[in-house]
């Protein structure tokens, strides 16, 4: 397999429909029988099968809950395995993986994955058409919209609030706690950011003034922070919260910002609800393949249906995807808010909190809200 700096990339064949022609994929695929290569970049192959074109839906995701809600259709196309052979990931014989215990129907197109660590680093290959699907900060997409000038629209909300105050300490039970204290956190510029910020604000306590916070690149750094100097408290979202309590002595989960910004839009009489994390597609690709996109976005929740039904064995196939470790990942699931938010109620959803932050502070949007195509609608 090949990697791109710290990502990791992995393609694999779906199950293509009896009789379906491949000569324009440049690829080979079977019933049952899966392939192995890496991302090239560029336009994805297609070939007519029917009405409808058959494809490569190249996807990208982050390591956390965006990239543990598609592990379902990650392993239902065989990149799980390929993933775990490739970390040197040992599987114990009952392991389910490579046996889609997502129950996914056999596939008519093929499905690419990244994965990163950080939206920074797969952005640019959206933008230049080496990624047809990306999730991303709900706000990133919002500001990638407008810079892109609307080529991009979103397929759905895939994570809801996932951020929580971590402290090592009983000190922390409200939000105006916060006052005084240092706050490490990861995700300057995106979600993290202007959540803090607003709930903060909206709660009497002026980030700028009456808090340091203390901006690090990733969440290792935050949790190495609060194991050094236990007074700080940090902002982690979930996996890593929950790991940061198997690995800080009396560390506990203060607040959950998910029900700070609860309370705090029924206080303000605002209809907004927070949202992590979103799926966005270059338009073109949804244009030219709307048979596609609608094959992903059935997979994708059928596929978070069963990280949400069944944790344990969702955390195995997300250790082996390498993305956290299964017993972290059994336990932090509950907490992820991971869904598949489609439609109507995408939009309303997502159109409220983008409204949120625009009112905060209009350029944690883009300088301006989202046009209706900003909201994808099949």
């Amino acid at each position: 397999m090949d990697s791109m700096l710290s990502t990791s990339v992995v393609t694999r064949r779906g199950l293509l429909a009896a009789g379906a022609a491949v000569a324009g994929l440049g690829l080979t695929a079977c019933a049952g029988g899966t392939g192995a290569g890496s991302a090239t970049g560029g336009s994805a192959g297609s070939a007519a099968t029917g009405n409808a074109a058959v494809t490569t839906m190249r996807v990208g995701a982050l390591q956390g809950p965006t990239g543990m809600g598609l592990v379902g259709l990650m392993d239902n196309t065989g990149a799980v395995e390929d993933l775990a052979e490739t970390n040197g990931t040992e599987l114990a014989e009952d392991s389910p993986v490579g046996t889609n215990p997502a129950d996914i129907d056999a596939l008519a197109n093929s499905y690419e994955f990244t994965l990163a660590g950080s939206a920074d680093e797969l952005a640019p290959q959206l933008i230049q058409g080496d990624l047809d699907v990306l999730c991303v900060p709900a706000n990133l997409a919002a500001t990638l919209y407008q810079r892109t000038e609307g080529a991009l629209t979103v397929l759905c909300v895939n994570t809801l609030g996932v951020l929580d105050i971590v402290e090592a300490g009983d000190t922390v039970h409200e939000i105006g706690d916060l006052a005084g204290r240092t706050i490490y956190s990861a995700g300057r510029g995106s979600t993290p950011q202007y959540a803090l910020e607003y709930l903060l604000r909206a709660n009497g306590v002026d980030p700028e003034t009456d808090v340091t916070i203390q901006w690090a690149s990733e969440h290792a750094e935050c949790l190495s922070a609060l194991q050094a100097d236990p007074s700080i408290v940090c902002m982690l979202p979930q996996p890593f919260a929950t790991s940061a309590l198997t690995q800080v002595d009396g560390a506990r989960i203060a607040l959950d910002l998910t029900e700070v910004w609860n309370e705090t839009a029924e206080a303000t009489g605002e209809s907004s609800q927070l949202i992590t994390g979103v799926a966005v597609a270059r338009r073109e690709f949804v244009d030219e393949f709307p048979a596609t996109v609608a094959e992903f976005l059935d997979a994708y929740a059928a596929s978070v249906d069963f990280v949400n039904s069944d944790p344990a064995a969702a955390a195995q196939l997300i250790e082996a995807a390498g993305i956290i470790a299964a017993p972290i990942a059994e336990k932090a699931i509950p907490y992820c808010n991971i869904v598949c938010m489609t439609g109507s109620d995408m939009r309303g959803a997502l159109e409220g909190y983008l409204q949120t932050l625009f009112d905060a502070d209009a350029e944690s949007v883009g300088g301006s809200m989202p046009a209706d195509d900003f909201y994808y609608e099949a």
